[in-house]
């Protein structure tokens, strides 16, 4: 269902009500945010590719529409609408790159199998380092299918079998390097040399992932 919004105010209406405004008058400040309630509308369509939905888009909009109309002064040298866009878009995309963020950790943190102890594990494990260091060192954008598509691109069949059953992820039970080397029928230094350098590359294959833009 589509939404009406007034119209916006001509240069001398938003002059006239920016004085009122500027005078203490609480209502012109109502005025002057409902007149621009399509410029928010205008602004949060070119964001529905994101994954927002349209009304969340228009609600946090209109939080920087606010914001701008409290802070905005009549010594400005732009017009309100002007000052106002770019208060309502800073908004937005501040409220899209924080969810990003947050997904981004849930995903690092993501449980992905079991150890031997029973205990879950996740690619922040797998990783060696602590969540803060991941996400410094790695990105912020890493999401599950990262990894998966690093340990079938990077690792040769051996060392996907070592890694999936050492840790126990995708569908595997975890298992300690003395069964996998048992059931690969090598030794478990051997299968020891093989996790390193299999977690070695999969460091170094999202790093690049990272510095190449992905």
């Amino acid at each position: 269902m589509s939404v009406s919004f007034p119209k916006p105010l001509s240069a001398k209406e938003e002059e006239h009500y920016i004085s009122l405004y500027e005078s203490g008058d609480e209502d012109a400040k109502n005025i002057l945010i409902e007149r621009n309630l399509r410029l928010v509308a205008h602004i949060a369509k070119k964001y529905t590719g994101t994954g927002y939905p349209a009304d969340d888009l228009i609600s946090i909009g209109t939080i920087g529409l606010i914001k701008a109309v409290s802070t905005y002064s009549s010594r400005k040298a732009a017009r309100l609408a002007t000052y106002a866009a770019k208060c309502i878009e800073n908004e937005i995309l501040m409220s899209i790159r924080s969810s990003k963020k947050n997904k981004a950790e849930v995903s690092l943190s993501v449980p992905i199998g079991i150890d031997k102890d029973g205990n879950e594990i996740s690619f922040n494990d797998i990783l060696g380092t602590d969540p803060d260091e991941i996400l410094d060192d790695i990105s912020l954008q890493i999401q599950i299918t990262k990894l998966t598509q690093a340990i079938d691109s990077v690792l040769t069949p051996r060392e996907k079998t070592v890694i999936l059953n050492r840790y126990g992820i995708f569908g595997h039970d975890s298992k300690t390097q003395r069964e996998v080397a048992a059931a690969l029928g090598i030794s478990r230094s051997y299968v020891s040399r093989i996790e390193k350098k299999a977690l070695l590359k999969l460091r170094e294959e999202l790093k690049y992932e990272r510095t190449d833009g992905v």
